[in-house]
């Protein structure tokens, strides 16, 4: 089968990705520089699928180390790039960084995708480019908006740049995938989400409160006009949506695109407000979980969830798992870290 090229594939999607291009028959090369990763995911991918993928500890940003990779790798058929910074609030202290690390990594790869006589490239996006939509669900015709970050920059600037390559070199064909918020864990518990020091995503400060690492999850107000008051956003299990990632390879890979550019929103298509995620939570874990109200943080949009007929239609995929599916899983993976 092809060789794959996934960048930050040790990563909390990447790693889930790996898992399901290796049981789908894909030879995979993963590139990651382990800022936000650990080696040990290798172990996880192994155990899971029963063969390691070939691992290249590699810095994106440094131009002749990207060049000699495909030298060496000049076999690839396909790249899933998620390697990137992810930290809103990060972003916003550390603008340079992002740009440098989102931007210049992304345009080193397509540099040399330039030179093979066929490409197929898989970009990691988000529903952070629409911003507040002015219409929910969201649907991919949904206007791009002004970023609230520097991070929601990177995305936006990031898809242009693929954009322009793809018409400017006919070789090139590209996805860009736009997630909503992924969660949960693979159902082994060999794989989950571990971030680096305190979490910024929901679902692990929950199962890091449950556990006893984090003393109390603040819930940023409860006085949006939603119906118990809490932002709505739409949670889609991380397994899912490593199965879209490679439904969308395989469609560049079998020439079913039908642009040289497109892109897809990746969601479940129903929104759920934080109460009802921790609600769920302490359904499945049993846990009562120490949570209190608190104001508003600023550039929280209201309510965000895809409109999922696009990828329906087009892809043929859809998501299978639920709510409490990942937040079991999310709670299975926290309690095998912690050794609970």
């Amino acid at each position: 089968m092809s060789k794959i090229l996934v960048t930050g594939g040790l990563g909390f999607i990447g790693s889930h990705t790996v898992v399901e291009l290796q049981n789908e028959g894909f030879e995979v090369v993963i590139i990651d520089d382990l800022s936000n990763s650990s080696e040990a995911v290798l172990d996880g991918i192994t155990a899971i699928t029963g063969k390691t993928p070939i691992f290249e500890k590699l810095d994106l940003r440094e131009k002749a180390s990207v060049e000699a990779f495909f030298t060496k790798h000049s076999d690839v058929k396909g790249v899933i790039h998620f390697a990137a910074s992810k930290a809103v609030g990060e972003s916003v202290k550390e603008p340079l960084l992002y740009y440098e690390n989102n931007i210049s990594a992304l345009v080193y790869i397509l540099k040399e995708l330039k030179k093979l006589p066929e490409a197929n490239f898989i970009f990691s996006s988000s529903c952070t480019v629409y911003g507040q939509a002015d219409k929910l669900p969201i649907t991919e015709d949904a206007a791009v908006k002004q970023a609230e970050s520097p991070y929601g920059n990177t995305k936006q600037i990031g898809e242009e740049v693929i954009q322009h390559t793809c018409n400017a070199v006919r070789s090139l064909k590209a996805i860009a995938l736009r997630y909503f918020n992924p969660i949960g864990a693979h159902e082994s518990a060999n794989i989950g989400e571990l971030p680096l020091g305190v979490p910024q995503n929901l679902v692990p400060f929950i199962t890091q409160t449950a556990v006893g690492l984090r003393e109390q999850l603040s819930v940023f107000g409860d006085d949006y006009p939603t119906q118990d008051g809490t932002c709505i956003r739409d949670y889609i299990h991380v397994v899912d949506l490593a199965k879209a990632h490679v439904v969308a390879l395989k469609r560049l890979l079998e020439a079913k695109n039908k642009a040289q550019y497109e892109t897809f929103n990746l969601g479940t298509g129903t929104g759920s407000s934080v109460l009802e995620v921790i609600k769920s939570f302490e359904k499945v874990s049993g846990e009562k979980l120490n949570y209190k109200i608190v104001d508003r943080r600023a550039g929280d949009v209201v309510a965000a969830y895809a409109d999922t007929n696009h990828a329906k239609n087009e892809l043929g995929w859809e998501t299978k798992l639920t709510l409490d599916d990942a937040m079991a899983s999310a709670w299975k993976w926290e309690k095998k870290v912690r050794g609970k």
